[in-house]
């Protein structure tokens, strides 16, 4: 566990972030290095607190879902989810991704169904749809988080951060323990409002 005496006042860039991340045993030191040779050009650069939490995706150790728009809610789910899966290891494989639309029009708000089998197993989530091209932000998020083993000490986290009002954002989740989420807290300043 890193020194947290020295919370979120430094600034917050790769180069922070990289060693945290190896330092609480989220990636390794290949990976480290090769994401911030990747980002070499601005690695120093200083992050704005919702940049930093978009890093943690280039790390491996996250997955955004988009705010902007999508190709389609009938196939985008499905790679949203197979990167979750990736990002935890592939203990658990969710298949048959699909959506199942409910009544009305989607211009009112849509209730739809995002369906899968999860190692097998039926899962069925209540979604709502405004368009064909966005997804429901808490779905999606609902179902990255089946996506770790039961038996995993690691779980997905919702990471808020600083925010603009009337911005829009990706909703970034994490794949941590609870001591790298407590580490994550207390030296960049994320907080996970909806974790376990």
């Amino acid at each position: 566990m890193p020194n947290t005496s020295s919370i979120t006042s430094a600034r917050i860039t790769y180069t922070r972030i990289g060693p945290l991340l190896h330092e609480i045993g989220m990636v390794s030191k290949e990976k480290m290095d090769s994401v911030l040779e990747a980002f070499a050009d601005f690695a120093h650069h200083e992050l704005s607190h919702y940049e930093a939490a978009c890093a943690l995706e280039h790390f491996g150790v996250a997955v955004s879902v988009h705010a902007d728009d999508i190709d389609s809610i009938h196939d985008d789910y499905a790679s949203l989810l197979a990167e979750a899966e990736e990002v935890a290891g592939g203990a658990v494989t969710l298949t048959n991704v699909r959506i199942v639309e409910g009544e009305g029009e989607l211009s009112d708000g849509r209730f739809d169904r995002l369906e899968f089998e999860r190692n097998g197993e039926p899962i069925s989530l209540s979604a709502e749809h405004f368009a064909d091209d966005y997804y429901d932000h808490e779905a999606a998020c609902e179902a990255i988080a089946l996506t770790a083993h039961d038996d995993d000490p690691r779980s997905w986290h919702y990471v808020d951060f600083t925010r603009r009002p009337y911005a829009g954002y990706d909703s970034i989740m994490v794949l941590a323990t609870p001591d790298q989420a407590a580490a994550l807290h207390e030296q960049l300043g994320f907080t996970f409002p909806f974790g376990p």
